[in-house]
């Protein structure tokens, strides 16, 4: 054997290698039979051996080389290439192995058709099932399987009924198919059909009770068992315990005669995760041997009740550390704030796997440390380690919050590369993504390839659109979420009266608002409230807002109070500005963004003694003006500008556009509106004020930089001011540019002199 083996390696190194593997669907022609040498069966029983021992140990080429230099061959022979390919996940070569094979055995149909099932392919299992000469249990028992692990119960059952001759197997195998489905009364019904079930059928009928919560059902049929093993017991101690039945649970567990770590770790569990940690440490270190699992239990009891000291000596403490042990540790850490701790036991682990890196990265993001989220994850694909669906997710929730569009962009075709691109759960984060970073029509995109969207991806979309300001286009949405049966909820409909507010769809938002809970049962709350004192409010019906306040079946919170007090502001009525923000301030006195409102309208009616009032007040309270700033990202680097900006590097430049722009503006009619300075100066200071605005910076720096034919997005933290937005139109006409601003509020589209919310917020 050590010599054919050294010849084998001799010949893969020195010798050109046939393409024995090339597909070859039809019949293989074949050279004319020459003598052969005759070979004992003890050698062909040592090459297979040797041909099985290689596959195990996962060395493809040298089996294949043993298998190319037999001069006779069994079907022994062919079905250990065939089961050891698919034993090494090389399906394509195990099917090519199985067309040449000269003469098959039940065996090799067999092996074949659960490599088909184990593969997914379930077509290429039935056409090869319907073509076996021949058939027996494991042939029938494969395919029924098959289809009752990828959810065709219907016909899996179809299968069952023509077995020919059913075994014990193919009876668990469909009750199988039932309770992993969930379909448990099918279940039952099938049990009840037949009398003579072994444990492990009561056991997989137990456990489908116990997963839909059907305690009283499954603790009949324990009580009925004939016999019980530790399985059992373990199953309905387990679905007590993690019911929160603990009373029943320990009562079962003192009565259990056969106590294994399993059913000590399912007390453990069970009191962790009602919250009595207490109890849960009592049975832990009464546990006569302890696996990872209990150590696990009891760690992550500590790490949520935020007693982390405990939890950290108890895994110093731990002597089979595994990889969810770590990981369970960094991830406490991380959620309760402590980064830095979580960092420490992240680079001190001695091996990671991809939800290592999850946790880490989504601690950062949680925290708000975006760039470090980022850097970990490019850091782990140089690692080598594969991201999975929630790890994408949690980055590009990382980019929504950076609005870092490009970057999001290139792990969108990343998610498509790696095959993560399609599914709600990735696809709702890049909808979330191009919405928040001002892109609707990608969002559509996206929207429209999620195959299985959820509540979650109508709302978002709805939410997208309305915060853009495109209200028609929320409402088909809507209307589109209606027909495909999916129920609006709380979130649909904030959606829906927040894109009649930014539209000014007033008629059709209080129809909407009226009829919530008579066409959907939901019951307006705080939100919906306040969406509707903002639509009326910005519409002009400041009187209708204030009866709908003060007919509220609940006390008004602040965001209601505010979004009168903006709606004063836009229509000037400084007498219900001031009652309404004298409301928030009593909720919320640390709320600047009300004092600046309040301020911005006493401006607006040159009250400027009651400007330097508010002034002195949000000294005197310790309250501080939230500065603004705004920002572009250009060739994946964010740029931020802040008012009167000369920090920046192509400051000359900017201010030199800026300069050149004021003759440009005049000439297509526009006008400054210095009243919106809140400084009681000059005029013409006000104007030059006015002029270097953080958002007017960013434009000037985008149209400067970003190439023509691409739209220029910039974000402010602040609202947008009236003049800026006056600006803005005029100069997306000038330059010919599309111009997306995003303020705190929402979007504003500008495209030749016109902007999207038809000067409407």
């Amino acid at each position: 054997m050590r010599l054919l083996h050294s010849s084998c390696i001799r010949s893969l190194k020195k010798q050109p290698r046939r393409n024995f593997h090339k597909p070859n669907f039809g019949n293989p022609k074949r050279s004319p039979p020459t003598k052969a040498p005759i070979v004992s069966d003890s050698s062909i029983v040592q090459w297979n051996n040797a041909i099985t021992n290689y596959m195990r140990s996962g060395r493809c080429d040298s089996a294949l080389c043993i298998f190319e230099k037999m001069t006779r061959r069994t079907s022994v022979s062919w079905n250990a290439m065939i089961s050891g390919y698919l034993m090494n996940h090389r399906f394509d070569l195990a099917h090519q192995m199985f067309v040449k094979m000269p003469e098959r055995d039940l065996v090799s149909w067999n092996v074949m058709i659960t490599g088909c099932v184990r593969n997914g392919n379930l077509g290429a299992a039935k056409r090869l099932f319907d073509q076996m000469p021949h058939k027996d249990a494991v042939s029938w028992n494969a395919m029924l399987s098959g289809y009752a692990q990828n959810g065709y119960v219907e016909e899996a059952r179809m299968v069952f009924d023509k077995m020919p001759n059913k075994n014990s197997i193919s009876w668990n195998g469909i009750l199988a198919a039932y309770v992993q489905n969930g379909r448990i009364d099918e279940a039952q019904k099938l049990f009840e059909s037949n009398p003579s079930w072994d444990v492990i059928s009561w056991n997989c009928l137990m456990g489908g009770y116990v997963r839909k919560k059907r305690l009283v059902d499954a603790r009949c049929l324990f009580d009925k068992m004939p016999k019980r093993d530790e399985v059992s017991w373990n199953t309905m101690i387990s679905g007590y315990a993690q019911n929160g039945q603990l009373s029943e649970a320990q009562k079962l567990f003192d009565e259990s005669p056969i106590r294994d770590v399993y059913t000590w770790t399912a007390m453990v569990s069970g009191y962790v995760q009602n919250e009595k940690l207490d109890e849960a440490r009592k049975v832990f270190d009464e546990m006569p041997v302890k696996n990872s699992v209990s150590w696990n239990a009891i760690i992550a009891g500590y790490l949520q009740s935020k007693k982390l000291d405990i939890a950290k000596e108890l895994f110093d403490a731990m002597p089979c550390k595994n990889v969810s042990s770590w990981n369970t540790m960094i991830t406490g850490f991380a959620q309760n704030g402590f980064i830095d701790l979580a960092m420490e036991l992240f680079k001190n682990m001695p091996r990671r796997d991809c939800i290592s890196w999850g946790a880490i990265i989504a601690g950062h993001a949680h925290l708000g440390h975006n760039e470090e989220a980022l850097r970990l994850f490019i850091e782990m694909k140089r690692d080598g380690e594969r991201a999975n669906r929630s790890i994408f997710s949690c980055i590009l929730s990382t980019c929504a919050e950076i609005t870092a569009l490009e970057l999001g962009k290139q792990f969108h075709a990343h998610l498509v590369k790696v095959g993560l691109g399609s599914g709600w759960y990735v696809g709702n984060a890049l909808l979330a993504m191009y919405c928040k970073c001002g892109n609707i029509e990608e969002a559509h995109v996206t929207f429209e390839e999620i195959s299985d969207k959820d509540i979650v991806s109508w709302n978002t979309m709805i939410g997208g659109y309305a915060r853009h300001g495109f209200g028609k286009e929320a409402l088909k949405v809507f209307e589109s979420m209606k027909r495909k049966g999916v129920k609006p909820d709380e979130v649909t409909m904030v959606g829906v009266l927040s894109a009649c507010s930014h539209s000014g769809l007033v008629d059709m938002g209080t129809q909407y608002f009226h009829t919530m809970e008579t066409d959907y049962s939901i019951t307006p709350n705080p939100k919906h409230y306040t969406c509707m004192i903002d639509l009326l409010g910005r519409a002009g019906r400041l009187d209708a807002a204030r009866n709908l306040i003060n007919n509220m079946p609940f006390e008004p919170d602040a965001a209601t109070w505010g979004a009168l007090l903006g709606a004063s502001r836009i229509h000037n009525n400084t007498e219900l500005g001031e009652k309404a923000a004298k409301k928030v301030f009593q909720m919320e006195p640390d709320n600047a963004g009300m004092y600046v409102l309040l301020s911005n309208l006493y401006a607006a009616s040159g009250r400027w003694g009651d400007v330097g009032t508010m002034r002195l007040k949000m000294r005197d309270t310790g309250v501080k003006k939230v500065p603004g700033y705004s920002w572009v990202e250009v060739q994946n680097k964010i740029h931020t500008f802040s008012v009167g900006d000369l920090t920046h590097s192509d400051t000359p430049e900017i201010y030199s556009f800026l300069d050149d722009l004021d003759s440009k503006l005049k000439k297509e009619g526009y006008v400054s509106l210095p009243k919106l300075v809140l400084h009681d100066v000059e005029e013409e200071e006000k104007e030059h004020m006015l002029k270097y605005h953080s958002e007017k910076l960013a434009v000037a720096f985008g149209v400067l930089k970003i190439p023509s034919g691409r739209p220029i997005r910039v974000f402010k933290n602040l609202r947008v001011c009236a003049d800026c937005h006056n600006v803005i139109k005029y100069v997306s006409k000038i330059v010919g540019r599309l111009i997306i601003v995003r303020d705190s509020h929402r979007f504003h589209h500008f495209r030749n002199g016109v902007c999207s919310c038809g000067d409407y917020w």
